[in-house]
């Protein structure tokens, strides 16, 4: 497969280009994979064959095909030979689940990888920190085959040193594990990491029932998945950032959007409290019946646009999210690009967020 785009744009900023700009980056991308995938997945050639799609036809982002993302539950689709895959991925589900399976070779891996440490480095800065992790340590025991939730921990543990758990194996506070962490880095800024859900009940949650402090106001938080869970709990994210800088002082709480079935292509809250898209990446909401292109401010289904995937055919899915964006180019905190909100899961869809993978 010729790239020649992907040797251009991982050196680019992130956040640097307006709509137009990123159009003319984004959309010969899209429409190169989507030749790649037909040629090379035959179930995905199968699809578009069905729909009698030719790529002349995409003029916008909106026309590259997208499939659902239950497909990779269904179907094995991989755009490479199996001698190949450099490591496998599955989504987040409870017991009795489907899960997707999702086929990394090392080219792949290597792109995700590049276009998330551009990402973080606007959160986190180029040093590592010091990380401590709201997890324990043993859902790393298999490095071939990764669940959401193992591969979440595992990519951004890239962006730390020191990287410490603060749950044990029996899903427990480590006070010990964390109050070494905290005396072995005194003064430096803090990377926490950890799955909402999770971070909620195992962590904030007994902090604040056995009313113990701990110190992590020099932290920066990152969390995500998992909020359907904490909605029907009542919980929002104003009630949860609050409870978590009251049970140990962290400064700055930032929540992400972000799939398995697009790794490395993740979108990080802004400080106006939105969800933002990225040169790499983009989203779309669809109406529910007919899949039309809804309006600034209309509830529909989320679509994720990624130029990462070339090992699978995933970079145009149709989640089973349901989302809103409210404009483009225009938001308060200054930067360019699509801004939204997920709402929560298509009703009847699967729970499967990164902190449902663990069960009680």
């Amino acid at each position: 497969m010729d790239e020649p785009f992907f040797l251009d744009w991982l050196e680019c900023e992130p956040y640097g280009y307006n709509s137009e700009q990123k159009k003319e980056v984004l959309l010969p991308a899209l429409a190169h994979l989507t030749e790649w995938h037909a040629s090379q997945c035959i179930s995905y050639g199968r699809v578009l064959d069905a729909l009698s799609f030719d790529t002349c036809k995409i003029k916008n982002l909106s026309d590259v095909p997208f499939i659902p993302v239950r497909l990779f539950k269904e179907f094995e689709l991989r755009s490479i030979k199996k001698e190949f895959i450099f490591k496998t991925l599955t989504s987040s589900g409870t017991s009795g689940q489907q899960v997707s399976k999702i086929y990394l070779d090392r080219e792949t891996a290597s792109l995700q990888t590049k276009v998330l440490s551009r990402l973080m480095r606007g959160l986190v800065g180029k040093q590592r920190r010091p990380m401590l992790v709201i997890d324990n340590p043993s859902i790393l025991k298999n490095r071939h085959s990764f669940s959401a939730r193992a591969a979440g921990v595992l990519g951004f543990s890239m962006y730390g040193k020191d990287v410490t758990y603060a749950l044990n194996e029996s899903m427990e506070l480590d006070l010990a594990a964390i109050e070494a962490f905290l005396e072995r880095h005194p003064a430096e800024p803090i990377f926490i990491f950890g799955f909402t859900f999770m971070i909620w009940k195992y962590f904030a949650l007994p902090l604040q029932k056995q009313k113990l402090q701990i110190n992590l106001e020099r932290g920066t938080l990152l969390h995500g998945g998992g909020w359907k869970k904490l909605q029907g709990q009542s919980v929002n994210s104003l009630q949860f950032s609050s409870t978590l800088r009251s049970v140990c002082g962290v400064a700055e709480v930032v929540n992400y959007y972000g799939m398995v079935e697009q790794t490395g292509s993740i979108f990080l809250e802004c400080r106006a409290g939105y969800l933002h898209t990225h040169l790499y990446s983009d989203l779309i909401v669809r109406r529910y019946n007919g899949f039309q292109v809804a309006q600034f401010g209309e509830e529909g289904i989320i679509e994720v646009l990624s130029m990462l995937p070339k090992s699978y055919p995933g970079h145009a899915l149709l989640t089973e999210d349901i989302g809103v964006i409210f404009g483009e180019d225009d938001c308060a905190c200054g930067l360019p690009g699509k801004y939204f909100h997920v709402k929560g899961r298509i009703p009847q869809a699967e729970v499967r967020g990164c902190s449902d993978t663990h069960e009680a």
